[in-house]
């Protein structure tokens, strides 16, 4: 039998090496090659072999349609499409302590009802697990429990005809595959152990929802291809100082992948937000200046939350800039503009700008909200109060018309706001609701002249 030869894996992206470096050609990350034991080479003669014919078919045809297991918690069923499909890898990744067991708990709970359920934990003891269940008054779901790592004893006990139909693995860097000498956590122990229960899942066509770990820069820890064997892959969320959770779909076989759900963290868990407009902006003032309310779209759903903005004089050479919940390239882009085309001198100003609730954006159509919230920060004077404001800006200082603006309007209508500063194009395919003032901005130069500055 020929010798299992040794090689060198990184652990931040998989890349494989015959020798030992300090830096990775592959991804550039230093001091992430580990050494790890190859497996067995194949056998003499096996490239030669022949395979067997794959069968082709048209590509016109019925499709079986798609069934659902749907759990009954409203705003995960949004994010996963409708429901969990049988046969499905589904990968849930965020920071520690953001409630991510939590929420798979809720779940499973949810679905034992009527499904079997099974939850394997790598990271705690059945005690724990029950301890965490009495705290959410999940205690009487029949819910079976094991704490376990060993994917030799996991697949054992799943492959049955008569096994559970939802598995929860908390998490996939803490299970291993004992023929490998790597320890748990490693690419190859993390690729390997998913390879081995998504092919189990799928045969057996039961649900498996994996836990992954994340790394200090908010990715999946492990290998990349983790998030590639996978069906769907969702992110959780949220800051701890908030009591806001955002689940978050980026990757969706079987649904949109744009789609989030909002979850508030109580004292029993977590609840889903049904009106998650009126909760972003429950707590705000009317009379600050540096504040303006931005009508977004995450997914089918719109969305209003409130942007603040912090304008402070600076006396030193490079000014700072602090974004939280947008992202910094389209401030810097924001601020450009407001000073080359509107004379909005902001260059010698530290700028802070935050989105309430912890909420992360990233659609072009809040640069006008921004630049609204900018501009009433500089001056002192406080945005319409009354006002919701959606629009993307060009580099030449032109407002651009945005998608789905028919839905934004009826929300803003729906939570009270009276008037709208939206682009001026666009407007012949808008309709407005009744009782709702528009504002149609052309260039970004005409905001600024509403909010009152002299330039």
């Amino acid at each position: 039998m020929a010798r299992a030869a040794a090689h060198y894996v990184c652990q931040e992206c998989g890349a494989s090496a015959s020798k030992w470096s300090g830096r990775c050609d592959a991804c550039g990350a230093w001091n992430a090659i580990v050494e790890e034991a190859g497996g067995q080479a194949p056998p003499r003669g096996l490239k030669g072999s022949k395979g067997r014919v794959v069968e082709f078919t048209a590509l016109h045809g019925k499709a079986a349609e798609v069934a659902r297991r749907a759990t009954g918690i409203a705003e995960f069923d949004r994010v996963v499409g409708g429901g969990l499909v049988p046969g499905s890898a589904i990968l849930i990744g965020g920071d520690p302590g953001i409630g991510k067991s939590t929420l798979l708990l809720q779940v499973a709970a949810a679905l034992a009802a009527d499904t079997q359920c099974a939850y394997i934990s790598g990271e705690e003891s059945v005690d724990q697990l029950r301890m965490r269940a009495a705290r959410l008054g999940l205690a009487h779901a029949p819910v079976a429990l094991a704490a376990a790592t060993d994917v030799r004893d996991i697949v054992a006990s799943l492959d049955t005809p008569t096994g559970p139909r939802v598995v929860v693995i908390d998490s996939i860097q803490t299970m291993f595959v004992d023929n490998l000498d790597s320890a748990p956590g490693t690419v190859t122990q993390v690729r390997a152990s998913a390879e081995a229960l998504t092919r189990l899942a799928k045969r057996r066509g039961f649900t498996v929802l994996f836990v992954g770990h994340v790394t200090k820069e908010g990715a999946i820890a492990g290998p990349r291809v983790l998030e590639h064997m996978v069906d769907t892959v969702l992110y959780f969320e949220g800051e701890r100082g908030h009591a806001f959770r955002i689940l978050r779909a980026i990757k969706n076989r079987f649904g949109p992948t744009d789609e989030i759900g909002v979850f508030e963290m109580t004292g029993a868990g977590l609840s889903g937000v049904d009106n998650p407009s009126a909760l972003f902006l429950a707590d705000r003032s009317d009379d600050v200046s540096g504040a303006a309310v931005f009508a977004g779209i995450e997914g089918t759903r719109p969305l209003l939350v409130e942007i603040q903005a912090l304008v402070v004089r600076s006396a030193q050479a490079t000014p700072r800039r602090a974004v939280v919940g947008w992202d910094s390239g389209r401030l810097a882009m924001v601020l450009a503009v407001l000073e080359a085309r509107c004379g909005v001198g902001l260059a010698g100003s530290e700028v802070y700008l935050n989105v309430a609730g912890g909420l992360r954006i990233a659609e072009p159509a809040a640069d006008l909200a921004v630049a609204a919230a900018l501009v009433s920060a500089l001056t002192g004077k406080p945005a319409p109060s009354d006002a919701v404001v959606f629009g993307e800006i060009g580099l030449s200082g032109e407002v651009r018309a945005v998608a789905q603006m028919d839905l934004r309007l009826r929300e803003a209508k729906k939570l009270g706001f009276t008037r709208a500063i939206v682009p001026a194009k666009g407007r012949a395919r808008l309709s407005a609701p009744e009782g709702l003032k528009l504002r149609e901005i052309a260039r970004l130069s005409e905001l600024v002249e509403l909010l009152g500055v002299d330039t």
